[in-house]
């Protein structure tokens, strides 16, 4: 009789924690990273990106026309293309990648002529040609 009890006991905590498990939220679910889904602004982003390219540019001594308008005022900041919602982790992400690169990587990001961009800045490859 008390082996059965204890089987007993023994199934209904593994069927409680079981539940305790699939009822949490996965990191998804709440935005990831402490921070809350937010909508990454294009203008803010593409100016604060102009400000790391040109500095950038400056650090590694690179003397491209992409470096010039880098560093140049800008006419107008761009907005994403239709479709493409980045967040706003995701410009922080490729911000901090742009920062980080080794001159020889950065070289590739200032190229006049097969420019590359870090994959972290390539929020939505489908909608580029």
């Amino acid at each position: 009789m008390k082996s059965l009890r204890r089987s007993a006991w023994g199934r209904l905590a593994f069927v409680m924690g079981l539940g305790a498990l699939c009822a949490a939220p996965t990191p998804g679910d709440i935005g990831g990273c402490g921070q809350h889904p937010d909508t990454l602004d294009g203008p803010t982003f593409f100016f604060k990106k102009r400000e790391i390219d040109c500095k950038r540019c400056a650090d590694c001594d690179y003397h491209t026309a992409f470096c010039g308008d880098a560093c140049a005022a800008p006419e107008e900041l761009p907005s994403f293309p239709t479709g493409c919602v980045p967040l706003v982790h995701d410009g922080e992400v490729c911000l901090n990648a742009i920062e980080s690169a080794s001159c020889d990587e950065y070289e590739d990001y200032s190229k006049d002529q097969g420019r590359m961009l870090p994959s972290e800045c390539q929020f939505c490859p489908e909608l580029e040609p």
